[in-house]
């Protein structure tokens, strides 16, 4: 019971802290992101400085933030649902697979899946909110404007090839986060097994 609390409260602080710094991460490079929408939708602009100078003269330094409010709602949310669903996955698998590879992979994928999916509702507003001339102020009103337009399957608009980009990304991490946590344990294990070996001989 002590191990599982200890267990439960370390991986408490690993999400905050991962939380933590993808949100500093996002406000940081949050702009180059839009600049990166704008130069893929809108034509006339062959540099990414011609499209800032432009954003900057037309829209104001605020343009550069636009939908970052729904960037930074679901950063919390991707993270925790990512992690819990994998752990969750791989306490049901039997005990002889749990260490392998492969299994660290497909638990990851389909919980990066699920996570991607309750998600990417707020990737779409945020998008929306991205682009120039955009009707959406806020989150409240992005949402209840795409669904008219376009009814709830308009949320998920891009899911598929936004998938294909992200998934094996996601999934690759996670299974080398958990495949180096299987390491450092069996090598503790190792070496406390040594340690005591070598104080029953002294003893």
């Amino acid at each position: 019971m002590k191990f599982t609390r200890k267990y439960s409260g370390e991986r408490m602080e690993s999400l905050l802290y991962l939380g933590d710094l993808q949100l500093g991460l996002v406000r940081v490079t949050y702009p180059l992101d839009v600049l990166r929408l704008r130069l893929a939708v809108q034509s006339g602009h062959s540099t990414m400085s011609l499209v800032a100078l432009n954003m900057l003269r037309e829209e104001g330094l605020a343009s550069f933030y636009g939908g970052l409010g729904p960037s930074l709602i679901g950063i919390a949310p991707y993270i925790a649902v990512n992690f819990c669903v994998f752990d969750l996955m791989k306490k049901s698998v039997p005990e002889k697979y749990k260490s392998r590879p492969e299994t660290s992979l497909a638990t990851a994928l389909l919980s990066a899946t699920f996570a991607t999916l309750m998600c990417y509702p707020l990737d779409t507003v945020r998008r929306q909110m991205q682009m120039k001339g955009t009707p959406y102020n806020t989150i409240f009103d992005a949402i209840p404007g795409i669904v008219e337009r376009d009814g709830l399957v308009g949320l998920y608009r891009g899911f598929v090839p936004n998938a294909l980009k992200n998934l094996p990304n996601s999934s690759i991490k996670l299974t080398a986060f958990d495949t180096m946590k299987i390491l450092i344990s069996t090598g503790q294990k190792e070496l406390e097994k040594i340690m005591q070996e070598n104080q029953e001989k002294t003893s």
